[in-house]
């Protein structure tokens, strides 16, 4: 029998045998967590030095891509606005109005407007490499660029609240005091200051490594099935599932946007509980 191709180097990507069919006697090569390892480009192929990867080379990209939208679209900004400029402003209007302003208030807000729309253009073009042909792969797929970005907006929180109320305000705010709990105080303030010191950046990150990284994961099981199905009788499994591949992607470009717009609102809320007075 016939077994999907293992490479002997942990970091590479695991190819499937191109000529593996169902009813050619060689099991359904299915996606893991090899299918998230790349060899890196350059560097140390043991990962015990610098090296640059695929996933490396894409945030790169990424991040160029958004930098050069921008200044192309603002460099000499008219009264009267071309399409790049139209496009552009429409996409952060409704960051700093739909986000910005809603969570925080105009007032406030308008200072963080900034950070918000880079977060939020930064992670959508980050989801949406997934269903660019070549590219093929969410950069947040991996771990680290969530939980990065998660520890920018967590130092960002911190330090403001305590810069806003001083440390003893600041601890109320992070432990919830309030004195009309009595007796149950310690205890609230307990979990409190866990849930918002510890567990609210680890959800943070998680929420969106855990959507793209299940997204991508759906994608690779229905594309590889698609070709996996192609042989004899197993074309028309192969056809059912190549539309499955058309509809996730379909779903795919919406979650990217969305998990995008949810990492920038807990992002807007969090500077909000910041700024906020703690009675």
């Amino acid at each position: 029998m016939k077994e999907p191709a293992v490479s002997a180097d942990p970091t590479q990507v695991l190819a499937f045998e191109t000529d593996c069919h169902l009813f050619d006697g060689c099991g359904f090569p299915a996606p893991g967590l090899h299918s998230f390892m790349f060899e890196p480009l350059w560097g140390d192929a043991d990962g015990n030095g610098l090296y640059f990867n695929k996933p490396m080379l894409l945030a790169l990209l990424g991040s160029i891509i958004v930098v050069g939208f921008f200044w192309a679209a603002f460099r000499k900004p008219k009264m009267v606005p071309g399409k790049l400029q139209m496009v552009a402003e429409a996409g952060y209007d409704f960051v700093r109005r739909g986000i910005v302003y809603e969570t925080i208030g105009k007032k406030e807000g308008d200072k963080y407007v900034p950070l918000a729309v880079s977060l939020f253009f930064f992670i959508w073009m980050m989801n949406i490499w997934s269903i660019v042909p070549v590219a093929s792969f969410p950069v947040t797929s991996i771990i680290a660029y969530p939980a990065g970005l998660a520890g920018i907006v967590y130092i960002t929180w911190v330090s403001l609240t305590f810069k806003r109320h001083g440390f003893v305000g600041a601890m109320k705010n992070f432990t919830g005091y309030d004195k009309t709990l009595g007796p149950v105080l310690p205890l609230a303030m307990g979990i409190e200051f866990v849930s918002n010191l510890v567990v609210r950046p680890f959800t943070h990150a998680v929420r969106l490594f855990a959507n793209m990284f299940a997204g991508h994961t759906l994608l690779l099981l229905f594309t590889i099935a698609s070709w996996y199905m192609l042989n004899g009788i197993g074309i028309a499994y192969s056809g059912i599932s190549f539309v499955m591949v058309i509809v996730m992607t379909a779903f795919e470009l919406f979650i990217q946007a969305v998990q995008a717009y949810v990492f920038v609102l807990l992002t807007c809320t969090f500077i909000q509980g910041a700024l906020a007075e703690h009675h």
